[in-house]
């Protein structure tokens, strides 16, 4: 059991405290009501709820922070402790000078200053003006600044931030290749300062290092909430010969050649658009190494659920020839659903070398179902004035290959029949 005196809290077995405790109370006026017996879960409690601290906030220290009350143009903010904190309301005015947040909403700040008792937050440096002190202290805080994007120079670009110059070179702009550095031109960005020399006439920015930061921070999300065979929605970043990356909310995922659609795909841009929405499915994920593959194709009905009932063998049906092979031609009976025509069915009967010298692509076709294998997923197809002989065969000819001798006989026979017929 324990005795409880305000917030001090003494343990029965201890001599000591409890003597300094009843010494204290009957020195004091305050009347013996106020001694009360705790059990041992009682005390846990209260020394759960009354020893936990905070740790000291030190300047650059990121927080979610509440809005207690909006004064002028100070934001006084809630930080979990007995002092408020104070952001400049010009911060988070938009375009028309209004503000996009109300008492109660929560704000991401980061400590820029403790000065006599009172705590600065600021949500990024530079969208008003901002002193060097204040530039190097978010150097060495790693503070966002906010700076515009004046114009393109040697290597990368000229930024100004709050009327002072820095330099973001082409590779720290974002997470990919500056392809047209005409699109960045009298932007606002958030940047991240990377290195600040000579007293400030030196100074290096990334935008870079924020995007990849932020995408650290989702990416842990992702890997909390993603699972393989979810559908998820995301965003066309870049197309390859390989395939596409989308942006599926922090990390990309790759959508191979193969499932960008049903069928036979030449070029992932006849499919899909850079910036473009789609939604795919998760295939596999491979955190270790960074790795998402993702479907596009599987989040839409195979045709081949319906191709035993849509294309019965002996069938005929119109088709395009969609390529060539040296084997044959396929022909596209509807998307994402090919038959093959073999070699040895086209050129009416005659032997060629290559489908292209008896059709083309592009080419209308009508075609006949020999075969169709739903499981391995193949189609038999032959023209449709096909015949299996590929020409009538002459029976006077194979009457005379009977009557004709299978052979003529020795030398010497030949000489002995010339001979009589001389007699």
């Amino acid at each position: 059991m324990f005795w409880h005196s305000q917030s001090k809290i003494y343990r029965k077995t201890d001599t000591f405290l409890l003597y300094e405790y009843f010494s204290t109370l009957f020195h004091s006026t305050q009347p013996l009501r106020h001694l009360i017996i705790m059990t041992e879960d009682s005390f846990e409690d209260l020394f759960q709820d009354k020893t936990i601290q905070q740790k000291p906030l030190q300047p650059g220290d990121k927080l979610n922070a509440t809005v207690a009350s909006i004064s002028g143009d100070n934001i006084f903010l809630d930080i979990g402790g007995k002092s408020e904190g104070v952001l400049n309301a010009s911060e988070l005015r938009n375009a028309e000078g209004e503000l996009e947040l109300t008492t109660g909403d929560t704000v991401t700040v980061f400590l820029l200053t403790m000065r006599g008792g009172e705590i600065t937050f600021t949500t990024k440096l530079g969208s008003g003006h901002s002193n060097l002190h204040e530039l190097e202290a978010a150097f060495s805080s790693s503070i966002p600044v906010e700076g515009k994007v004046v114009k393109e120079v040697k290597g990368g670009f000229e930024i100004n931030i709050a009327g002072q110059r820095a330099f973001c070179p082409y590779s720290q702009m974002g997470l990919r290749r500056v392809e047209d550095p005409e699109e960045y031109l009298e932007q606002s960005l958030s940047f991240k300062i990377i290195e600040f020399g000579n007293r400030g006439r030196n100074i290096i920015v990334s935008a870079r290092a924020l995007l990849e930061e932020k995408r650290e921070e989702e990416k842990q999300l992702l890997q909390e909430t993603l699972s393989e065979n979810m559908q998820v929605k995301g965003v066309v970043t870049s197309i390859r010969d390989f395939g596409a990356f989308v942006d599926i909310g922090g990390v990309d995922g790759l959508i191979p050649m193969g499932e960008l659609a049903w069928g036979q795909v030449d070029r992932a841009e006849d499919i899909l658009e850079q910036g473009q929405e789609v939604e795919v499915l998760v295939q596999k994920l491979d955190w270790e190494n960074d790795r998402i593959s993702l479907s596009l194709k599987k989040t839409t009905e195979s045709p081949w659920t319906k191709a035993q009932d849509e294309f019965p063998e002996g069938s005929v049906h119109q088709g395009t020839i969609s390529r060539l092979t040296k084997f044959g031609a396929f022909v596209s009976l509807k998307p994402g659903l090919d038959g093959l025509l073999h070699i040895s069915k086209l050129g009416d009967g005659k032997r060629i070398m290559h489908p292209r010298e008896a059709v083309e692509a592009g080419q209308l076709i009508s075609v006949r179902v020999e075969k169709i294998d739903v499981e391995a997923q193949k189609i038999s197809l032959t023209p449709e004035d096909y015949k299996e002989s590929g020409k009538e065969v002459d029976h006077s000819y194979k009457e005379k290959m009977k009557s004709t001798p299978k052979s003529f006989g020795t030398l010497g026979d030949l000489l002995q029949k010339q001979l009589l017929k001389k007699k």
